[in-house]
């Protein structure tokens, strides 16, 4: 007779580590797959936040004006049209707020720009000479913002840390503002550069307010 051969437990342990070993790849290649999935699905995500904050601060720096203002010290000459501190925030008057309501109030808006606690933050006054109680509002553009820095950029191509610069004469053609740089390191991305071209600007005065401007 002839008798039936099963299978010896060596051969059993041997097909259970193959099984095993299997299962173990199988599942690092998923794990794998959806870290890359959620990795990929975030950077994209960053990518769109970014897109929309730089929109949003293009589209108002192609707007700026030469409008100075009053702040809540009274002082014409704290607030100049524009504004680069020593911090790397910028703060400028900017036409094209639209006014749907209706409502009494100007068309140029004031707003400013810089970090706050690792966030990229808009702020914007709802007036333009500013009384003591003129508080802002605030709009968080971008999170986890390790460095942000403007500089401004004259006709001659000198770069500037601040603006206005001190002694400097308002009036000369060769020192005209013509572009605003923008630097700022996000992660991901490492550090983002945006050079905008600022249109020609008509300066009445070398300080103080135009003649008739008004909040």
């Amino acid at each position: 007779m002839t008798l039936a051969r099963g299978f010896t437990l060596v051969e059993i342990l041997v097909a259970f580590l193959i099984f095993a070993i299997i299962g173990v790849i199988s599942s690092q290649l998923l794990s794998q797959t959806v870290t890359a999935h959620e990795r990929l699905t975030d950077r994209g995500s960053r990518l769109a936040d970014t897109h929309r904050a730089m929109q949003i601060i293009q589209r108002d720096v192609l707007q700026i004006t030469y409008r100075p203002i009053r702040d809540e010290y009274d002082s014409a000459d704290r607030g100049g049209y524009l504004i680069i501190d020593a911090d790397g925030g910028i703060e400028f008057s900017r036409v094209g707020w639209r006014n749907p309501l209706l409502q009494p109030r100007a068309e140029v808006q004031r707003v400013a720009y810089r970090v706050e606690d690792g966030e990229l933050i808009r702020a914007y006054w709802h007036v333009l000479d500013r009384a003591p109680d003129s508080e802002p509002a605030y709009q968080t553009l971008l999170r986890e913002v390790e460095q942000l820095e403007f500089v401004a950029v004259d006709v001659s191509g000198n770069e500037y840390n601040f603006w206005p610069v001190a002694g400097q004469n308002l009036l000369d053609p060769s020192r005209k503002l013509a572009g605003i740089i923008m630097r700022v390191e996000l992660p991901p991305f490492g550090v983002v550069e945006r050079v905008w071209e600022i249109p020609d600007l008509t300066q009445p005065l070398a300080s103080g307010l135009p003649p008739g401007s008004g909040s």
